[in-house]
């Protein structure tokens, strides 16, 4: 991915965690300095067998593979690193090198997904994994060894360090992930491709920009249309099918609270593209178990004239463009 697309990414992730009311953790330069620089240090990586070791930050976001070490030169008490790969990766994470004293309230918890402001992604309907044991505790007694896999391709830690000189080691590896689901998209333009293999889950694809979407192609069960042109407007009321695809926007992470914009149970002749004026917008495949479902769509980012300027706090207004 280019250099310029992640920069667009962590700068929009700053001001999401800003706006739900973590921007103590970028006010003063230096760590802000740190977070800019950081996708351009990552990306001197040489070769293959090439161990990337930078500091991690008390708020911080990692996209590459390496060692990151944290090391306390303050009381930290409410720390975070959101870890992303490709849409077709999982995230392994290792802790190493753990000197931190749970019994004072220091703590290393890694999230199966993202939180932010109390919203997950995936969502609790979408996750195949109960909320209790998409978290791992490391103060825990019951905390398995080893290496912590993600279900999707993003990955979350949080921290609490009281004693300065006390700290960690994270190891981020990427396993390829041959049937993803739930992805959260890095790049603010991109085509994919998710398919449901006789699985009663729920798969969605968030992008945390403002975009235009067109679905490509659609196959629900039986039904498959393999050139679907704008003409056509989507139908409401397909939830109760089993199997169709839902468009959504809001303007947190967690796919439960969005507003349903569209949806499609059935292969029409032609189907609408939409611009999606939210921060999040999301293609999300509701799927019965019993066919094999398919839906391919493209976005791009909306230009800044392209958005629309919200209205009296109206979700729709503001949301939909067209």
């Amino acid at each position: 991915m280019a250099v310029s697309a992640r920069i667009h990414m962590l700068l929009l992730l700053i001001s999401l965690l800003s706006r739900l009311g973590l921007g103590r953790y970028i006010e003063d330069n230096e760590a802000a300095e740190g977070l800019y620089s950081m996708l351009s240090l990552e990306q001197k990586r040489s070769s293959e067998d090439f161990i990337f070791r930078r500091p991690l930050r008390c708020l911080d976001m990692l996209a590459t593979e390496g060692q990151f070490t944290f090391m306390a030169a303050q009381p930290q008490l409410a720390c975070a690193a959101f870890l992303i790969g490709e849409p077709t990766e999982v995230i392994s994470l290792e802790l190493s090198d753990v000197n931190i004293d749970c019994s004072a309230g220091d703590f290393i918890k890694i999230f199966d997904g993202w939180v932010l402001k109390g919203e997950k992604f995936p969502s609790s309907q979408d996750h195949p994994l109960p909320l209790r044991q998409r978290y791992t505790d490391y103060c825990s007694s019951s905390a398995p060894g080893g290496a912590v896999l993600s279900s999707q391709n993003v990955a979350m830690v949080f921290f609490r360090i009281h004693s300065p000189d006390s700290g960690f080691t994270l190891t981020v590896k990427k396993q390829h992930n041959p049937m993803p689901c739930n992805i959260m998209s890095q790049s603010p333009e991109g085509s994919f491709t998710m398919v449901m293999p006789h699985h009663h889950w729920n798969c969605s694809f968030s992008i945390i920009y403002p975009v235009e979407l067109q679905l490509t192609e659609l196959s629900l069960g039986q039904a498959k249309s393999n050139e679907l042109s704008p003409q056509r407007p989507m139908r409401w009321g397909c939830t109760g099918s089993g199997d169709y695809v839902e468009l959504l926007g809001g303007n947190g992470v967690d796919t439960s609270k969005m507003y349903p914009m569209a949806d499609l149970c059935f292969s029409p002749s032609g189907l609408t593209q939409m611009r999606m004026g939210c921060d999040n917008s999301v293609v999300r495949l509701v799927s019965s178990g019993n066919y094999v479902n398919r839906v391919s769509f493209r976005y791009r980012l909306l230009g800044r004239s392209e958005q629309p300027q919200a209205s009296e706090n109206s979700l729709d207004d503001f949301c939909t463009v067209g």
